[in-house]
């Protein structure tokens, strides 16, 4: 079975949510951040980089999201255009504007808000944050179009880097002023998966102490 390696309500949501779309049973190992268990050298072997989440399939250990749901999605064979295809091209475009023009900027926030060490926060880049996302909203806005799902009509695991990092800026009270985008958050992030997901994530987190 795939062995999971996350922390409730961070990026391995990405994760879970993939599972269940994917049909994939995993189990879910918590790598309890408040205790700094992710810079344990039990877990530095798993990832050198010492962030959730991140995956062991047999032999095979894998960390970053966007990198976990497509070596998942190409297993499962399904919510991924095939290898070598134009599509495929489109898919490789998204997951890396996503994760490198539109999940950036949240991130630079989100490190000055409360993940950095206090001295080492600077308050003029959470400003900074929100124009550079607000920049990268607008792109993604035109790269999507009309389309129901970023790779035209059939979802895809890219949607839930894309969906899930909407649902990021929300969070952070980003405004989400284009109705493609809005219509597109809703239509994601609603999905059944997600719902199962984010539940499943919750029992986990109340457990923690």
């Amino acid at each position: 079975m795939l062995q999971l390696y996350s922390f409730p309500q961070t990026r391995g949501v990405r994760v879970t949510w993939a599972c269940i779309e994917l049909d994939i049973d995993y189990e879910y190992n918590i790598v309890n951040l408040y205790k700094l268990e992710h810079k344990s050298p039990e877990y530095k072997a798993i990832t050198p980089t010492q962030k959730v989440p991140a995956i062991v399939d047999g032999e095979v250990n894998i960390a970053e999201s966007g990198a976990i749901l497509t070596y998942l999605a190409d297993k499962a064979g399904k919510l991924i255009p095939k290898v070598n295809s134009p599509l495929r091209a489109k898919y490789e475009e998204f997951m890396f504007f996503v994760l490198t023009e539109l999940e950036q900027p949240l991130w630079t926030q989100a490190k000055h808000k409360f993940a950095l060490p206090e001295d080492k926060r600077i308050p003029q880049a959470i400003e900074l944050g929100e124009w550079e996302f607000q920049k990268a909203l607008k792109v993604f806005g035109t790269m999507l179009g009309d389309n129901q799902y970023v790779l035209g009509d059939e979802f895809s695991v890219a949607d839930i880097v894309a969906g899930h990092t909407l649902s990021w800026a929300q969070g952070f009270e980003q405004k989400i002023e284009l109705d493609n985008v809005k219509e597109y958050a809703s239509r994601v992030l609603t999905r059944p998966a997600l719902k199962q997901a984010r539940a499943h994530e919750k029992e986990l987190k109340d457990q923690i102490k």
